[in-house]
């Protein structure tokens, strides 16, 4: 009789004018790897989503255009049957045989929630095909009891980036009223007993449901906040050293920006002063050329007046030459010239007063045509000054445009940008006291509900020692396997509820190390079930076990110079075929994984296959 287990064999996405999308798998392992922002990670949280996970999917932009999600899934007794969701939510129809395109029957419906009173639902639905239903699992310490879900297992064999990194134990979702299911669900996959026979030993009074529904608020409250913490800056322990990163950065760029201010000040007000000056030259050089018109036009005026008035000289010396003529002034004939009386017109004085209008004239001109010397000069001096100007305008206008503003521009944007960091800082670093505070309050709360039960029952519905132990020997086996360095020795620490190697809490390491240690959880909790023959789910999803390769902590958290990573996959390769693997990695694999027909690539680009969805339309054209 072959053992009971689910592989999965594809995961497609539909949509009315979309192309499907689909990813196909296969029994041992499955290796997903490629360039960030493909869909790597996606594909995990729509596994989880159509096996009974908590909506919404992530919206991304790939996504727009389909409504519905088909997981196709293999029985270990070869039973096909394909389960379908929208992209919305709720409940689940199942159809027998394995889908990738539109299926026109109707299937069976499966509500979204699981219920132990009826079997029309996915979890109940999925239990009944690895042998796990109608199971029951320790809820408490006063040994009540709870309905076995899918969703109890689904957190033990499908860990995300998030869950992988967490500096607690994998029996642990940061849920404390939570904790006593999950180490009951973790006893149950490796005993293969359930909890069915337990008998609640007590009612709990008013005071401890009291804490109970404190804990449970607190619980959820921590939850909200840790969001909110991650949302906003990371890690708590990461946002004092990032404020001070932000604080050094802000006075750096402080200092920048006012120098650059400051250029900016000097070579605006150089502009200005530039474009003044031409527009003083420029109007100058327009009133000398109106004051030249001007001055060569009585130029030659006064040239006309000196030429009439020589004339007049001229005529009147003439006259008295010549004496027998008539007079041009009065036009008396030569015998009726009366040389002993004056006439109004007195030839001598016209010719005197006309000679000296001449000279006055004559100052005028000189005058005039120095005046017009200087002008001639001072526009010369202009002509060959404005294009100086002109020049130098343009090379201050355009360092403005091409150099200081693009420089204050970028500056202001990076001190402003800073700025609302810093403040996303502060504001996170307010919720993590927040977040200490509610942590605090809820460990004298879990104390005093402990110390009020600690006499009820002790000991009833605990991990066997045995079971512990033989479990920390398989880890370690596969610790080994894969080089995990100076891996000598590991046990369960049944208070702690995790691992210890080497005689150090495996919360103590750095994240990449606490990523690859969980690893060696997830992977022998599935090695050990099929083993001992106890009922596991049959496969396991794991989002960047290798991130001591690409983000470690520190020197003690960097697997970069060992070989970890190839005796890794070495292993997951030689899974027997019970066992199914999916790894996601943002590092690329030994060329041997690359080569297997299970192991793919997402590029990012138009080279290979993109991403989980088609590449847009604009890398395709």
């Amino acid at each position: 009789m072959s053992v009971p287990g689910l592989t999965i064999r594809h995961l497609t996405f539909l949509g009315p004018t979309r192309p499907p999308a689909s990813l196909s798998f296969e029994v041992g392992l499955n290796v997903i790897y490629g360039a960030s922002n493909t869909g790597k990670s996606f594909v995990l949280d729509t596994i989880d989503f159509m096996l009974g996970g908590k909506g919404p999917l992530r919206d991304i932009p790939e996504r727009v255009g389909y409504d519905r999600i088909l997981l196709a899934i293999q029985t270990l007794s070869d039973e096909q049957f394909t389960l379908l969701r929208s992209t919305e939510g709720g409940a689940f129809r199942v159809y027998e045989g394995l889908h990738t395109s539109e299926i026109k029957s109707e299937g069976l419906e499966l509500a979204e929630i699981h219920s132990e009173r009826r079997d029309d639902n996915l979890s109940s639905y999925l239990l009944s095909k690895i042998g796990l239903e109608k199971r029951r699992v320790r809820r408490n310490k006063r040994d009540d009891t709870q309905s076995l879900s899918f969703r109890n297992l689904a957190r033990l064999v499908i860990v995300n980036e998030e869950e992988i990194i967490q500096q607690r134990s994998p029996l642990s979702d940061g849920n404390y009223t939570a904790d006593t299911s999950n180490v009951a669900v973790f006893k149950l996959l490796l005993t293969g007993v359930d909890d069915s026979a337990l008998v609640a030993t007590r009612k709990a009074g008013a005071e401890e449901h009291s804490r109970e529904g404190q804990l449970e608020l607190l619980d959820q409250l921590i939850e909200e906040t840790g969001r909110q913490v991650r949302d906003l800056a990371g890690p708590p322990k990461e946002l004092e050293t990032q404020q001070e990163r932000l604080e050094a950065s802000l006075a750096t760029h402080s200092y920048q920006l006012s120098i650059s201010e400051a250029r900016y000040k000097e070579t605006s007000h150089k502009r200005r002063e530039l474009l003044r000056k031409l527009e003083d030259a420029s109007n100058r050089l327009s009133e000398i050329a109106s004051l030249l018109e001007r001055f060569t036009l009585l130029e030659e005026y006064y040239l006309s007046d000196v030429q009439r008035l020589k004339g007049i000289a001229e005529a009147g010396t003439l006259f008295v030459a010549l004496a027998d003529v008539s007079c041009p002034l009065c036009g008396a004939l030569p015998e009726n010239h009366k040389h002993s009386s004056e006439c109004d017109g007195n030839v001598d004085a016209v010719i005197k007063a006309a000679n000296a209008e001449v000279i006055k004239i004559e100052l005028r001109q000189a005058e005039l045509s120095d005046t017009i010397a200087d002008l001639e000069k001072e526009r010369l001096s202009l002509e060959r000054r404005i294009p100086k100007l002109e020049r130098d305008l343009h090379a201050v206008a355009e360092d403005i445009k091409e150099t200081v503003y693009p420089d204050l521009r970028q500056l202001r944007s990076g001190y402003s940008a800073l700025i609302d960091k810093r403040g996303e800082v502060r504001e996170a670093l307010t919720l993590v006291r927040s977040l200490r505070d509610l942590e605090d309050r809820r460990n004298r709360l879990k104390l005093e509900n402990e110390a009020g039960l600690s006499s009820s029952n002790p000991g009833s519905g605990e991990l066997p020692t045995s079971a512990a132990d033989k479990f920390a020997t398989l880890v370690l086996e596969i610790l080994k396997a894969w080089h995990f360095p100076e891996a000598e020795r590991v046990h369960f620490d049944l208070r702690a509820r995790d691992l210890v190697i080497n005689g150090k809490n495996r919360t103590s390491y750095g994240k990449g190390l606490r990523a690859i240690t969980q690893a060696a959880f997830t992977a022998a909790l599935m090695e050990y079930c099929r083993r001992e023959d106890t009922n596991h789910p049959g496969f396991s999803i794991l989002d960047s076990p290798l991130l001591s390769y690409r983000e470690p902590d520190g020197i003690g958290d960097d697997l970069r110079g060992t070989d970890v990573d190839d005796h890794f996959y070495t292993y997951l390769a030689s899974v027997p075929n019970e066992r199914q693997i999916i790894i996601i990695e943002n590092t690329t694999p030994p060329t041997s994984v690359r080569l297997l027909p299970t192991s793919v690539e997402f590029t990012g680009n138009s080279g290979g296959r993109y991403g989980f969805f088609p590449a847009p339309p604009d890398l395709n054209g």
